[in-house]
């Protein structure tokens, strides 16, 4: 009889322990700014430049930040192997919280992109980039969201990965516009082009992620094949 060890339960917990932190990381800029601005909105002193867009429409500014900040912790959080195997009923009801905050947020800034005036220094193909991403943003969310009430975990984890990855979005465009002005100077289709290299690489990384977590599990399940084809034939 061929018996083979069992595998190591804390060798894929381990190897995803930093992620949480780092998502947070990616989004403390934005969510800073998002925070200062969400204090003036709501009565506190005026820390941020001044925007009229916000403060003639404040509530789905208000709705967008909220949501997006506590969108972003929560769910890097998810992402955590170890915390979804040490804390299940809490991955699942945080998880419905997410779906909720992430569609406030997809159709928070579909709203803004559709009624509000343009932003100043930005162009109609960042209007296309927002209301083409905010509209993935929430189907990905919807789409995962069904997939776990039918007991599809891998495509669940997929679509949910896909909208957080857009959910996120503001983080990697702090680097994308930097670059990018740095570079090629401060024109409206630089920032254009640099707000949709956000959306774009957080979505390459993400499907780098799925197709990762794809391999891995054909690959645990053909060598449980193999173990028991051997045990079958001892």
């Amino acid at each position: 009889m061929t018996v083979l060890a069992a595998p190591d339960p804390t060798r894929s917990t381990r190897s995803t322990t930093w992620v949480p932190f780092a998502l947070v990381a990616l989004v403390l800029i934005p969510a800073i700014a998002g925070s200062l601005r969400l204090i003036e909105l709501t009565g506190g002193p005026r820390v941020m430049p001044a925007n009229p867009r916000f403060t003639s429409s404040p509530v789905p500014v208000v709705v967008h930040i909220s949501c997006a900040v506590l969108c972003a912790v929560l769910g890097a959080i998810q992402f955590s192997s170890s915390f979804r195997a040490r804390q299940p009923r809490w991955h699942r009801r945080s998880g419905r919280v997410v779906v909720v905050l992430g569609l406030a947020v997809a159709f928070s800034a579909l709203w803004m992109t559709q009624f509000f005036p343009r932003q100043p220094g930005t162009g109609e193909l960042a209007y296309l980039f927002r209301l083409a991403f905010g509209s993935g943003m929430a189907a990905s969310i919807i789409v995962g969201f069904t997939a776990i009430r039918r007991g599809d975990v891998a495509r669940h984890r997929a679509w949910m990965t896909r909208g957080y990855a857009l959910a996120v979005g503001a983080g990697t465009q702090t680097f994308t516009l930097g670059i990018g002005h740095a570079v090629f100077g401060t024109s409206e289709l630089t920032t254009d082009l640099s707000l949709g290299a956000g959306w774009g690489i957080n979505l390459v990384v993400a499907e780098c992620v799925i197709r990762r977590h794809t391999g891995s599990r054909r690959t645990t399940s053909h060598r449980t094949i193999e173990a028991t084809g051997r045990v079958g034939s001892s």
